[in-house]
């Protein structure tokens, strides 16, 4: 990678984090983006897995600091989809949007089910609720987001990979 694509994909792995501590929280929805779970797609995109694990961890730990009743379901499940987006890598992400936004959303939703189980906080039909209903709506969303963002760094996320 030469160094001004290093810079500019650290650039928005940076801009992400920083979206998902100040923009989500101001929007207060019950739907929301995730841009930390895209900051992990991205950097699996372009890392191993272990990177992408080690990246999915520490960016969990980083949420999980917020909700000390639930800490480490974010870093474990954050630590699960970064491992297995950048396995799955090579298969799934295309030039194609509607691939992209599919491997989002699969992702996004696969890990509000990691955390929502590891959590333990949320139980019955509110589970169900959560589960199949909020947590798709929430996938979507990010997956639209994430569509964009892969769009503007297509450029970053095809570049050589090895």
């Amino acid at each position: 990678m030469s160094r001004h694509r290093g810079l500019v994909f650290y650039a928005l792995v940076i801009v992400l984090i920083a979206l998902h501590f100040t923009l989500r929280p101001m929007l207060g929805w019950r739907v929301n983006v995730d841009f930390l779970l895209l900051a992990v797609l991205i950097v699996a995109v372009r890392a191993r897995p272990g990177v992408a694990a080690i990246c999915g961890f520490a960016l969990g730990l980083m949420a999980d600091s917020l909700t000390p009743a639930a800490f480490g379901a974010g870093a474990f499940a954050l630590t699960l989809v970064g491992f297995g987006a950048s396995w799955l890598k090579s298969a799934f992400f295309a030039d194609n949007a509607g691939v992209n936004g599919a491997f989002v959303f699969l992702g996004t939703w696969a890990f509000d089910l990691l955390f929502l189980v590891a959590e333990h906080r949320v139980r019955g039909w509110e589970l169900v609720a959560q589960a199949f209903l909020w947590a798709p709506l929430s996938a979507v969303l990010t997956a639209l987001v994430g569509i964009v963002v892969l769009g503007i760094v297509r450029p970053l996320v095809a570049a050589e990979r090895g």
